[in-house]
């Protein structure tokens, strides 16, 4: 009976982080308040190229 080969897993390839946020998934996103729509500062926001998950879409 003959040994079997040992052809070893491949391991799957990572997918590639979005451009839009670098791969954290939140974006800063301006604050305006008043009727001038003054900034007032930045909060952090979901990234809507990704929705948040960090990873480039396949599309």
């Amino acid at each position: 009976m003959a040994a079997r080969k040992n052809t070893g897993r491949k391991k799957a390839p990572t997918p590639a982080k979005c451009s839009a946020c670098e791969g954290k998934g939140e974006v800063p996103v301006t604050v305006r308040v008043g009727r001038k729509r003054r900034v007032v500062g930045q909060q952090s926001g979901i990234c809507l190229a990704c929705m948040g998950s960090g990873l480039a879409s396949s599309e």
